[in-house]
Order: structure tokens, then C-alpha cells, then sequence
């Protein structure tokens, strides 16, 4: 190929890289074909003009072969020292019940009394036994002051009712 060839591709690969991450940007908001079409025609563009079309070839396939060889060692080293099972929600005795919240001790909350910190509109703060706790009623409003009495917990859900 000759060197006027090769320029003349290289800015046509940019100006339509260009047009294409324009398309993207207006008419398809997203990341979509035209946003990765347009990213590879630029990228391509200015490469073609930046270096020898050998030498960039070379150094693209190297990279390709670097990029494939950590993916698979980095699964390789994710499944020896399980280390998948501590970015994810899974748990490794229990896969079949799926996700299960941690017991906690607000169980022992439940039929203690105590005041309401903030309106209940469903969801507010209450004082039981000296602590504050996160807590919800079942879709009545209890204002600010009122006594409240825990009748469930569940997980982390604590569960209210105004007393009267």
C-alpha cells in the first residue's frame, strides 16, 4: 500500500469514527454500536497515521495475547483461593435458598416498648431500651413521642405498633 493511501484511510477512519461517536452522542444516547464503531474507527485512524502499519499490527496482536493470558490466570488464581465467592452474594453452603440475611440480636427486641425518635411515616428511628434503632410499622403513621411496642423482627426489619 502506498503512503497516500494509507493517509487518505486514516483520516477517512477518523473523520467517520468521528461522525459515528457524534451519532452517539445526539441521536443515540447510550453506549451502543455507534459509540464502540466510533471509538475503534478514531483509534484506527490515528493509528494509521501515528505508526508503521506492521509495527502496529505486531503490537496489537501482542497485546490480544498479554490481555487473554492474565484473563485466564486471573480466573485460574478467582477459583484457586475462591476469591469469586467474595465479590458476589453467594453462599457457598447455602446456593439453593439463595440469599439469607445475617441473624442478629434484634430478635431480642421483640415485645419491648419504647418511644417513636421521629414520625413513623412508615419508616423512622425509635428508642428501645436505651437504643436507637432503625425501625418501620406496618403502614400507620405514629407521630414523634408516641409509644411503640416491637411485634416482629425480621432479618434487620424491625416492626412497631403505636401503643394505646
Amino acid at each position: 500500500m502506498s503512503p497516500a493511501l494509507i493517509i487518505w484511510l486514516a483520516y477517512l477512519a477518523f473523520l467517520l469514527g468521528l461522525i459515528a461517536l457524534i451519532l452517539e452522542i445526539f441521536v443515540f444516547p447510550g453506549f451502543g454500536v455507534a459509540g464502540i464503531t466510533g471509538i475503534i474507527l478514531v483509534g484506527w485512524g490515528i493509528l494509521l497515521v501515528a505508526v508503521d502499519v506492521t509495527q502496529a499490527t505486531s503490537a496489537l496482536v501482542m497485546a490480544l495475547v498479554a490481555t487473554i493470558i492474565i484473563l485466564f490466570v486471573g480466573i485460574k488464581l478467582m477459583s484457586r483461593y475462591n476469591m469469586w465467592y467474595k465479590l458476589t452474594l453467594q453462599n457457598r453452603q447455602q446456593k439453593e435458598e439463595g440469599y439469607v440475611a445475617p441473624l442478629s440480636e434484634l430478635s431480642l427486641f421483640t415485645g419491648w416498648e419504647g418511644t417513636a425518635l421521629t414520625p413513623l411515616r412508615p419508616s423512622g428511628a425509635a428508642e428501645i431500651d436505651g437504643h436507637r434503632l432503625d425501625v418501620v410499622t406496618e403502614g400507620e403513621f405514629v407521630s414523634t413521642g408516641a409509644a411503640v411496642k416491637v411485634i416482629k423482627v425480621e432479618g434487620t426489619r424491625v416492626v412497631v405498633k403505636e401503643i394505646t
